[in-house]
């Protein structure tokens, strides 16, 4: 009897194996790409920032009007697919470059999902919404450090008054004319090009044209046209300073986000066949590294005295300023510039609803030392971009990190040239560049 039963028990357990259907494969990672690329144009369909730059198939393109309303259950179950099968892909089969690649794609597909969210009425606090999307925590500052800032600047400025007033009066003497602002920007460009391309070889066509425009939320903007081409717009609602010629030449384009973008459709589109990239959705954590590394790329392309050097005998005479005041307004610059987080302190205040927009703008004016009117055009990017902001500040510290740390240090400037295209020419994320430093 008690044999019977135990032949009886392993027939059934032997029925039940063997009729269990086999674990479907992993669909194929193109494939994937290619409903990722097309869920992310759907979405930018109902909203005009989530799709900063697309470059690929043309038949790719949503057909037809859009619905009255977001399909937020059918993009939320495509996504969902999507990251459902990269969490299924053979990990042990894939190369590095292909481990990278799956590494940023499922940080990508998490931060698509988290927009629908928000694009359904879904508010998160604003560190969590930043770590969804950008892959990475903004530090907290207290407000006594920035404080600290300000009282080592106070002894810097000529005047008397407030700090932010005798800055504002200094500053109006590095102001570039309107009528000098294309020469300027070109004499910027031209040289950040040479320095650029004496390190990288990029497309022979690449190219981009820059516009002067007003009334943005943002002071410059790069268009990513695809195929080597970018447009850039300035804008020029409030008074551009001569710094700002490096600084925009360099972030927006050589060797910022013109660069960037173009090295990624080089290496990663048009070489490797990896069409998730031939879309960038803005709030993802590819904007991190893009934003990180178009601020960092100013200081590996203009190292500092080689800046001062190129402004006072190029930059300050176009802009007919006085360059004997160049090296002191520089130095003021750099402590200055310590107080940028400020900024990410005054956006999350106000986007967690601790502070009114009135006292973001207030904060801005005391720690940014931004007239008024330009500080509440600020709370209209924060309104618009939200905790994107952080990706300026964190993400170029965390690329400069990661750069260093690689050896790519201001004594070595090649190998900081080196490691630095190469970060430009492969899949990146926040947490990916910590775990490498």
């Amino acid at each position: 009897m008690r044999k019977a039963l135990l032949l009886l028990l392993a027939v059934s357990v032997w029925a039940c194996t063997s009729t269990k259907e086999p674990e479907q494969a992993a669909l194929p990672m193109n494939e994937l790409a290619e409903r990722y690329v097309k869920t992310i144009l759907q979405m930018g369909q109902y909203d005009s920032d989530v799709v900063d730059a697309y470059y690929g198939p043309e038949e790719w393109k949503p057909t037809g009007a859009p619905a009255d309303s977001l399909p937020a259950k059918q993009l939320l179950a495509e996504l969902h697919l999507i990251q459902e099968n990269l969490r299924a892909q053979p990990i042990e089969t894939l190369s590095e470059p292909e481990k990278q690649r799956l590494t940023m794609f499922q940080k990508q597909v998490l931060a698509a999902i988290t927009k629908v969210e928000m694009m359904q009425g879904k508010k998160y606090a604003f560190d969590e919404e930043a770590n969804l999307l950008y892959d990475a925590v903004p530090p907290h500052y207290e407000q006594a450090y920035f404080d600290s800032l300000l009282a080592a600047i106070d002894q810097e400025l000529p005047g008397t008054g407030s700090i932010s007033d005798r800055w504002s009066a200094y500053q109006a003497k590095f102001e570039i004319p309107k009528a000098k602002l294309d020469t300027v920007f070109q004499a910027a460009i031209t040289e950040a090009r040479n320095r650029t391309k004496a390190h990288y070889e990029l497309p022979a066509n690449e190219s981009f044209k820059v516009e002067f425009v007003t009334d943005k939320p943002w002071s410059g903007y790069n268009y990513f046209q695809g195929n080597g081409y970018s447009l850039i717009q300035i804008n020029t609602d409030f008074p551009i300073y001569i710094e700002r010629a490096i600084d925009l030449a360099g972030h927006e384009g050589y060797p910022g986000h013109h660069v960037f973008n173009t090295l990624l459709e080089q290496h990663l589109v048009n070489e490797k066949g990896w069409k998730e990239y031939s879309v960038y959705p803005l709030f993802c954590p590819q904007s991190l590294i893009a934003e990180g590394s178009a601020n960092y790329g100013v200081e590996v392309a203009f190292p500092a005295k080689e800046r001062l050097a190129f402004e006072k005998q190029v930059l300050f005479p176009l802009a007919s300023l006085n360059p004997a005041e160049a090296e002191r307004y520089y130095k003021i610059l750099g402590k200055i510039n310590k107080l940028n987080f400020a900024g990410n302190e005054a956006a999350r205040l106000y986007l967690d609803g601790k502070i009114s927009r009135e006292e973001a703008a207030d904060w801005l004016v005391k720690y940014n030392f931004y007239e008024k009117d330009k500080a509440l055009q600020r709370t209209r990017f924060m309104d618009r971009y939200r905790s994107y902001v952080i990706n300026y500040n964190l993400g170029q510290q965390l690329v400069r990190e990661y750069v260093e740390a690689q050896g790519g240090t201001a004594d070595n400037p090649e190998k900081r040239w080196e490691v630095f295209g190469e970060l430009l020419s492969n899949p990146y994320t926040a947490s990916m560049l910590q775990k490498k430093e």
